[in-house]
């Protein structure tokens, strides 16, 4: 018959080793999380360059738009003006 400080030392080895199990999947857990945090915040990162990405182009696109009006009003002024005044041409600038 095993003495009682041969029982509580197995209790104690078998709990010792159940905590151990415990804690090996604990850390695998953490360590999952801690990958799936780090994948959506370089998700969120490149969401956020993708975002300042469209705006920027987006303000490019509004400026070209702008400027390509602003072309075709002059075009048009200069071709009414020219038909209107029998060939009238741009006035050329000094030194051309």
């Amino acid at each position: 018959m095993a003495t009682r400080t041969d029982r509580f030392m197995r209790a104690a080895v078998r709990t010792a080793q159940t905590a151990k199990q415990w804690a090996v999947a604990a850390a695998r857990e953490a360590d999952r999380l801690l990958t799936e945090a780090r994948k959506q915040a370089e998700s969120e990162d490149r969401r956020s360059q993708l975002k300042h990405a469209l705006l920027k182009t987006g303000r490019v696109l509004k400026a070209a738009g702008r400027a390509a009006l602003v072309a075709a009003v002059a075009t048009g002024i200069a071709a009414a003006l020219a038909e209107r005044d029998g060939g009238w041409t741009l006035p050329r600038g000094r030194g051309r």
